[in-house]
């Protein structure tokens, strides 16, 4: 459980990682004032684009392989974006290490979901698996404040390289030899592998680079249009496949369908709330990349201790559809009082309760909100249903960031004014406080699923 949560922090420690970076990456390597946001956005591709196909592989060639193949494309490729000398370069780094993330985040899910019975045991796995994800969130931008301070942009990815490949020479030693595939009983279903691929990362591709090259662009709507297509062509294909990637049972699933919308908001709003946060700390505020990084640590703190404590007592008595529900609806309410406490000539003191209540109920959120995902999944389903819900997350996340950066940055010149800054962010940050909130009620809607498995379900697992 340790080496699981300890890989969760890394991968949730990278998406927020770079924030803080940004302006030196953008300076250093020649990108623009909007394309320096495919630095994120590149990551999205690649983990969002591929986390179907990651589930899949989990499910038929194994978790332990899965992970440890993740890891190893991730150190890899943290690497090459540490050496880039180019703005391509670098985004194309960031897009491998997503392909690594696509393999080892419903790899770690699987193996805590096959080795913790649902209810309680889960539920404090999930804790800790929960803990080192906020920590990772949160904890991203006061590492990277740190190591772009006293080492430059390229800590930032040089950091992910020893822990990365250490966790996967740490799991030839800790993790179980997966068992062996169980052959003539069920195949990948390639059609539909390629199509959920082409599909998920054309949508992704379409959210990040609509504010950049322009929604009615081709790498906007175009690929917007062609992605949604493939997925609707993929719902078609799978109807009619005996072994289907995505198994009819889990779509129909009211609990999975929920989890799905609900993350995707989560996903969207938190990113957004980062972006808006860093940036009020640092042009507006004039704030040092170090010092931008500290400001998160009451974040980082209090997620930690809401992901390990709060969460499973409260999923344990109230269950998981009000402790969803509590906790969106509560984020976004932090999310406001962090909006509110922001103006210009602010001080930090004015930004803590804001923090504490964000960062509170975002702990509580982000466990709840996976622990469903794995609610009544089937033993050979759970690889195929957490990237489901990761596959929305990221979805979620590169509409959340596109859409909320193009509304603060609505209306600024070359060279904006601070008034002008601070006021755009403040309308995004409002939108996504309103959106998580509204996230909150989605999640009423939450219908756990007993965990029924056919004769068949069992055999093939």
């Amino acid at each position: 459980m340790a080496l699981l949560a300890f890989t969760q922090l890394i991968v949730a420690l990278d998406y927020n990682i770079v924030y803080v970076a940004l302006p030196d990456i953008g300076t250093e390597l020649g990108f623009g004032v909007r394309s320096v946001q495919w630095v994120v956005s590149a990551y999205a591709v690649g983990l969002g684009g591929l986390l179907l196909l990651g589930g899949r592989a989990v499910d038929r060639l194994g978790a332990r392989r899965m992970f440890m193949l993740g890891l190893t494309l991730y150190g890899v490729a943290s690497l090459a974006g540490g050496l880039a000398t180019s703005p391509g370069l670098l985004v194309a780094a960031r897009a491998v290490q997503g392909v690594g993330g696509a393999l080892i985040s419903p790899a770690t899910l699987a193996l805590i979901f096959g080795a913790f019975a649902e209810g309680p045991e889960r539920n404090r796995a999930m804790g800790a698996w929960g803990m080192a994800g906020s920590a990772g969130l949160a904890a991203g931008s006061l590492l990277g404040g740190v190591l772009t301070h006293y080492v430059g942009w390229q800590g930032v990815f040089y950091v992910n390289v020893p822990l990365a490949l250490g966790a996967a020479l740490t799991a030839t030693r800790l993790l179980p030899p997966d068992p062996p595939p169980v052959t003539g009983v069920r195949g990948f279903d390639l059609p539909g592998a390629l199509l959920a691929t082409a599909g998920s990362v054309l949508v992704v591709l379409g959210l990040a680079g609509g504010p950049d090259a322009g929604w009615w662009s081709v790498h906007g709507a175009g690929s917007l249009a062609a992605g949604a297509m493939l997925l609707a062509v993929l719902l078609v294909v799978e109807g009619r496949t005996r072994d289907p990637l995505v198994p009819a049972r889990l779509i129909r699933a009211r609990g999975l369908g929920t989890t799905m919308a609900v993350i995707a908001v989560f996903q969207g709003t938190l990113g957004a709330g980062y972006y808006v946060l860093t940036t009020y700390l640092q042009p507006v505020l004039g704030y040092s990349g170090l010092q931008a990084g500290l400001a998160f640590l009451p974040l980082t703190l209090v997620c930690m201790v809401a992901a390990l404590k709060a969460a499973p007592a409260m999923l344990g008595r109230w269950g998981l559809r009000a402790t969803l529900s509590l906790g969106m609806a509560g984020a976004g309410v932090g999310m406001g009082a962090l909006v509110a406490g922001m103006s210009i000539g602010g001080s930090f003191p004015a930004l803590l309760p804001g923090s504490v209540i964000w960062g509170f109920f975002g702990g509580v959120a982000f466990v709840a909100v996976y622990a469903s995902a794995g609610s009544g999944a089937p033993a050979g389903q759970q690889g195929v249903a957490s990237g489901l819900a990761t596959t929305s997350a990221q979805i979620g996340g590169a509409m959340g960031l596109a859409v909320l950066v193009a509304v603060a940055t609505a209306g600024l010149g070359r060279q904006p004014h601070a008034v002008q800054v601070l006021e755009g962010l403040r309308v995004s940050g409002w939108v996504a406080a309103a959106a998580t909130v509204a996230g909150g009620l989605i999640a009423l809607a939450f219908k756990p699923q007993p965990q029924i498995e056919t004769i068949k379900e069992r055999v093939d697992a």
